[in-house]
């Protein structure tokens, strides 16, 4: 039941809503949890039944863990606790990828296990570890079972995250203002911050990863040239954007709904500046994850520069195998690790030279996103390719090693191309329509993304703003309103086909 289909947006979340808002009239908190977890459970189980037992299992038994470290803080209950977890992920998501690479380096015959990868194992599994270290830190003294299995299977967060730490949750479970109008805020709030996820995710995402899929369906053999690639390349590169942008809004508005505010995961990435900025936007409680609960144990920045180095590498290394259980997943984390030790690396040099502070220039920043962006882009070609021959295929059909297919108007000009073309191969043909449609469509793209407010800022803005047209009357009621009729029509096209999944739900 994806946040984008008719069943969720008519049947699931409505009754859910009003059970919530029927419940906040009485005093006792017990009944709204118990109510939450319900339709939590409910909503994990809709996808794959069997494996509402094994997250129940490992809530479980982390549980345990938690209470056992809450009497007595031993650090080897906190190991075996994470074995535990690690195990667990490490049975359903990484068992195949562990038997691939051993044929491939042993040369055996090993049959995969082909066990289905349990939904958002990797999310609940990251969330739990963290808190059996806070519990093991003394940062949580105390929660109830019902508290601990609504913190882990709140159905917002629960699929793709943020992964959230159970001090950002549990107090404002037990401090909740149900005043009527604090309820009513929550859900003009929330409900702007869906609808704005909800046509990130299907009038952007979802249109123009088609373009990105006939790229990386088949590589290989299609050969392509250095428009085509670059199309391809870009399409995926803003769907990733704004399926995952859409649906840490969605995620945000759902919950905020509930009363419940959950953090930042993504803060306009591609105005990041440098690759630690793009690191600090993108996936934010992932990246504070690996630093708190790897980075930082490795030895972080204390062990000198080339320790460091390492640190990082290793952090990212793994960051990469988190994502996904594939070499290529690997390859791209080692790319970001590369990328974040030159940037920390350019920036001690700076230092050294007396050149601390950042340029202001226009131009100056222009470069340094420019070049952050291409470099994130072209990681993207590892981390959406199937393999490592789709990979180096598309890698070179972006500089044109693949032949390069012009449109045939730029015929007057071919005798300017004929020393370009004596170095690679050109051909002009008439440019089918969709290729300047898409172009002009990423162009477009490229523009909201670089320049344009985030969701943060749109619904902030909003909520300062205090009349309307001379009427004495929050701005959110009337972009709510609006938005409802919207959802509407998102809806409609919507049952055109069926909604896809996000991209992050595999992971």
């Amino acid at each position: 039941m994806l946040f984008s289909s008719i069943e969720f947006i008519f049947v699931f979340l409505p009754i859910t809503l009003i059970g919530y808002f029927l419940l906040c009239k009485h005093k006792n908190l017990t009944p709204i949890v118990f109510w939450l977890i319900c339709c939590s459970l409910f909503f994990y189980a809709y996808w794959d039944l069997p494996y509402i037992l094994l997250l129940l299992f490992s809530i479980m038994v982390n549980f345990l863990f938690g209470k056992s470290l809450m009497v007595d803080q031993r650090k080897l209950t906190l190991t075996i606790g994470i074995i535990f977890n690690l195990s667990l992920i490490g049975v359903f998501k990484y068992i195949d990828f562990l038997i691939g690479s051993s044929n491939f380096i042993f040369d055996l015959n090993t049959q995969p296990a082909s066990i289905i990868l349990p939904l958002a194992i990797s999310f609940f599994t990251f969330q739990q570890i963290a808190y059996l270290v806070d519990v093991f830190r003394g940062d949580v003294k105390d929660t109830t079972i019902f508290q601990y299995i609504f913190f882990v299977s709140f159905f917002p967060q629960l699929i793709a995250g943020p992964i959230v730490h159970h001090k950002e949750i549990i107090p404002q479970l037990n401090n909740q203002n149900r005043d009527r109008n604090e309820i009513v805020t929550n859900l003009l709030t929330g409900l702007s911050f869906f609808i704005i996820g909800l046509m990130k995710k299907v009038l952007v995402a979802d249109s123009i990863g088609i373009y990105a899929d006939s790229l990386f369906s088949n590589p290989t053999d299609q050969t392509p040239g250095l428009i085509y690639s670059w199309i391809g390349v870009l399409a995926f590169s803003f769907q990733i954007y704004f399926d995952f942008s859409g649906y840490s809004d969605m995620a945000i508005g759902l919950a905020r709904m509930l009363g419940i505010k959950l953090p930042d995961n993504f803060e306009s990435p591609y105005k990041a500046n440098n690759i630690i900025d793009f690191w600090r936007r993108w996936h934010i409680t992932l990246s504070r994850f690996l630093k708190t609960y790897l980075y930082i144990p490795l030895g972080g920045n204390r062990l000198g520069e080339k320790r460091r180095y390492l640190n990082i590498l290793i952090t990212m290394l793994l960051g990469g195998l988190w994502h996904g259980a594939a070499w290529t997943f690997v390859f791209w984390g080692f790319l970001h690790g590369t990328f974040l030790i030159i940037n920390h690396a350019w920036k001690l040099m700076k230092t050294k030279l007396g050149l601390q502070r950042e340029s202001t220039s226009l131009t100056s920043i222009a470069i340094s996103r420019a070049v952050t962006l291409l470099s994130v882009t072209i990681a993207w070609v590892f981390f959406r390719s199937d393999n490592w021959s789709d990979a180096f295929s598309i890698l070179k059909g972006l500089i044109g090693l693949n032949g390069v297919t012009l449109p045939i108007y730029l015929a007057k000009s071919q005798e300017y191309l004929h020393v370009l073309s004596s170095l690679i191969d050109i051909k002009l043909v008439q440019t089918p329509p969709y290729q300047i449609q898409t172009l002009i469509a990423l162009v477009i793209l490229g523009i909201i993304v670089l320049f344009l407010p985030n969701t943060r800022q749109i619904t902030t803005w909003v909520n300062n703003s205090s009349h309307i047209f001379g009427v004495k009357i929050k701005l959110l009621y009337f972009m709510a309103i609006s938005a409802s009729a919207l959802a509407v029509l998102l809806v409609i096209f919507v049952r055109h086909g069926s909604p896809n999944d996000f991209i992050y739900m595999v992971f």
